[in-house]
């Protein structure tokens, strides 16, 4: 294997996010037959089984979301590519804003006929926060939108970030006929009569063709070079530098589903963006790739990615040092020694072993029950501890019992293993012991209920209990007896004492009443 430097440079991980139906897992397949790795391109709602290669999951299948986080890897131009693509439904924000701990930078789609969706916005703060370089594709071109200038204006005002077109769209929709790309100097032709069409070279100034082409007949040609002069004089200047700190997103305009402008925006993107960088630990410690003990962490868990098999796979983000299977590791929260020795590395629904990964690689482990969410795993002596995760308070709760009561234990397997994946959270009542369902969105329920059966052939019944306000009380503080039908005492998975109350005003009451109780919003 080249040396580590070398491979850690030829790296690139990002997260595509996203409003749901902006086109994400079309540019995911894209990319993947850009990659040699598909033949041809599945699409969300495929038709007889083409299904989209990142969503593999049977619900996903059937209702055309995608409900989960998938990595994706291939090689292009050089580069080894890490996707997380990430879930676009809100319900499934927990999982994407664990992802995008795991990675350096993030394409950000956006659907041109329907601009900044809150769903978009929600996410890039995220993003903006952690100063993750962004990368913006308008997309859905070949149909009728909104007009490119109020597009990337509404991206600035909307968003605080600057904007810098790489591309131009030459109309949209029904008189699409091109893009004027900025940065290449040159002409991408939508739908060439021939495949040397494809690319048309600007004259010395780049204001207009090099030779004369029936384009420059369009009206929209005419109206695409003004806008484009109007950018290059008043729009912002290109800063590699600014684009490193998360200040500057390039823009880019295309269509997935025609797979136009695709090519040339995975290219543009391989040369600015970052290679894999340093993490904190919790010691406000920076460990760097370079760094030549190995440390990784633990961002998702997901169990049946092979129903035949039901496994269970900890997906694994390397910080530094190199991965070499069969090695030993430690499991910083209980110090235990773990052999890494079943790892994959993925394809969607496929996946092969891997003997070796560098800073960057996301691993997939087959996992027993030893590892949580956030966990820090190394090598060597020097203890390591990556900063936590991010988790939701649940907002949404259910009661949840196996319809047939002959089939408890596949109903408590079941619970068990799909609550470690952390999309939905499971506490137990202070007295009955019964299972409590916690949620941020009615949809993960759903999926709950789906998965249960399908995977672990027990059907269960779901209670609603409405919405609830989940405070947490010290072990010390707590007197059973302050329970009552508007502050139910519940247990969390680490047997934390919790209370649901049913609303604001019943835990204003509760803090009048215990003034000298300390209740917390999470741990």
């Amino acid at each position: 294997m080249a040396n580590l430097e070398e491979q850690i440079k030829t790296r690139r991980t990002f997260a595509i996010i996203s409003h749901p139906d902006a086109g994400k897992t079309t540019i995911t397949e894209q990319m993947l037959l850009l990659g040699g790795v598909v033949r041809s391109a599945g699409t969300v709602k495929g038709r007889q089984g083409n299904f989209a290669k990142s969503d593999w999951m049977e619900i996903e299948q059937k209702r055309g979301i995608s409900v989960t986080s998938s990595v994706l890897q291939f090689d292009f131009d050089g580069k080894r590519i890490n996707i997380l693509d990430t879930p676009g439904h809100e319900d499934f924000s927990e999982d994407t804003y664990r992802t995008l701990m795991a990675v350096d930078s993030v394409i950000m789609v956006v659907d041109s006929a329907k601009g900044i969706e809150p769903q978009t916005k929600k996410l890039f703060e995220i993003v903006k926060e952690r100063h993750i370089p962004i990368f913006t594709f308008f997309n859905k071109l070949d149909r009728d939108g909104r007009p490119a200038m109020d597009l990337v204006d509404e991206l600035e005002s909307t968003l605080g970030i600057g904007a810098y077109p790489m591309n131009w769209p030459i109309g949209s929709g029904q008189v699409l006929a091109g893009l004027f790309d900025l940065y290449h100097n040159n002409v991408e032709v939508y739908r060439p009569k021939t495949p040397e069409g494809r690319f048309l070279a600007l004259n010395e100034t780049g204001n207009d063709l090099a030779e004369a082409n029936e384009l420059q007949d369009n009206g929209v040609w005419t109206e695409a070079r003004d806008e484009v002069e109007l950018i290059r004089d008043a729009g912002n200047q290109f800063s590699e530098d600014k684009v490193l700190k998360g200040e500057l997103t390039p823009v880019f305009f295309g269509s997935a589903l025609a797979g136009f402008g695709l090519e040339t925006f995975l290219q543009t993107y391989l040369k600015y963006a970052p290679a894999p960088s340093a993490k904190k630990t919790v010691d406000e410690i920076e460990v760097e790739p370079e760094n030549p003990e190995f440390s990784a962490f633990v961002f998702k868990i997901q169990a049946n990615m092979n129903p035949n098999h039901r496994d269970r796979i900890a997906f694994v983000r390397i910080v530094s040092g190199e991965f070499e299977r069969g090695m030993d590791v430690t499991l910083n929260r209980t110090g235990k020694k773990i052999r890494l020795s079943n790892v994959t590395q993925f394809m969607a629904d496929s996946r092969e072993n891997v003997e070796n990964a560098v800073p960057g690689d996301i691993i997939g482990v087959y996992d027993t029950g030893n590892f949580q969410i956030g966990d820090t795993i190394y090598a060597g002596k020097k203890k390591v501890e990556f900063e936590e995760l991010p988790t939701f308070t649940p907002e949404l709760f259910m009661h949840v019992r196996a319809k047939n009561v002959l089939k408890q234990k596949s109903f408590h397997k079941g619970v068990t293993q799909l609550v470690q994946e952390g999309t939905i959270q499971m506490y137990t009542a202070w007295d009955s012991g019964d299972y409590i369902l916690g949620a941020v969105g009615q949809l993960q329920f759903e999926v709950f209920q789906f998965r249960m059966e399908n995977e672990y052939n027990s059907e269960v019944v779901l209670e609603p209990m409405g919405p609830k306000i989940a405070r947490w009380i010290s072990e010390e503080q707590l007197d059973p007896r302050m329970a009552s039908s508007r502050n139910l005492l519940v247990r969390d998975r680490a047997e934390n004492p919790v209370f649901l109350f049913e609303n604001m005003f019943a835990e204003r009451w509760f803090a009048d009443k215990y003034p000298d109780v300390k209740l917390e919003a999470k741990l």
